[in-house]
């Protein structure tokens, strides 16, 4: 029978589990998600959420997308591969319905597995924006 539990072995923990992924990761993204993961060397697939208080203002509201990604995980935890994932949002998805992220979870979760999976074409390298600031000194 399959555990469909999420302990603290299925969670990302400490901010070294965290700054691995952000190097050169594979990603998916939806208007409302951004979702960064690397394969690891456990056994079972790892979840970090980040859920910044600069693009969800009210604690209840933050509480509540955690709540639903930490569940769609937990449920869809078997059909992904042995990859550490870092869940980050996007402006407007707290005006989003519980049906509606996650249905947009479940079709993530697919999406990032596969992007994972041996073989799979390497991302391109980040690049950063220009700064505007940096710009504007220039001009004048």
């Amino acid at each position: 029978m399959e555990d469909f539990s999420f302990g603290r072995e299925l969670r990302l923990l400490t901010p070294s589990h965290y700054s691995r992924i952000f190097n050169e990761p594979a990603r998916a993204a939806t208007p409302f998600f951004t979702l960064l993961a690397k394969p690891n060397n456990q056994d079972k697939p790892r979840l970090g959420l980040t859920v910044a208080k600069k693009r969800v203002k009210k604690a209840c509201q933050r509480n509540r997308i955690k709540r639903l990604a930490r569940e769609s995980f937990r449920l869809n935890q078997h059909s992904i591969d042995n990859i550490d994932i870092v869940l980050m949002v996007k402006n407007g998805i707290d005006d989003q319905s519980n049906e509606e992220i996650t249905k947009q979870l479940t079709k993530l979760w697919r999406k990032i597995n596969e992007r994972c999976k041996p073989g799979a074409p390497k991302p391109p390298p980040f690049k950063k924006r220009p700064n505007k600031s940096a710009k504007s000194n220039k001009q004048t």
